[in-house]
């Protein structure tokens, strides 16, 4: 709960950086893609709250959690490719890094 929290504040912030330094359209990609990488640590969070105290299992977990960052990567390299007008590299790319990245710092202690 803590992580969607969390996520959702820093999406709202890192959407209003964008916004005041690319304007309107760098609405849609600080949103949607705050919001995917939000999502995606939620998940993460919960795959290695579940993985147990056996060694194996929570690096198995970890790696799960680094598959689905994985996927945003691939999320956005595809966004970017197929939608250009709706997601400009740069916002969008900020977006997804703005809002995993300090998540990600945040995860070991969320996860305990």
């Amino acid at each position: 709960m803590r992580t969607a929290l969390y996520g959702v504040g820093l999406t709202a912030l890192v959407t209003a950086t964008l916004w005041a330094i690319w304007g309107a359209p760098a609405l849609v990609p600080g949103i949607s893609f705050g919001l995917l990488a939000t999502g995606i640590q939620v998940v993460a969070v919960r795959l290695l709250r579940t993985g147990g105290d056996e060694f194996g299992r929570t690096m198995a977990r970890l790696g799960m959690g680094m598959g689905l960052r994985l996927v945003g990567v691939v999320l956005f390299a595809v966004a970017v490719v197929v939608w250009r007008g709706v997601f400009p590299p740069l916002p969008t790319a900020f977006a997804y890094l703005g809002v995993v990245v300090p998540l990600l710092f945040l995860e070991i202690r969320l996860a305990r």
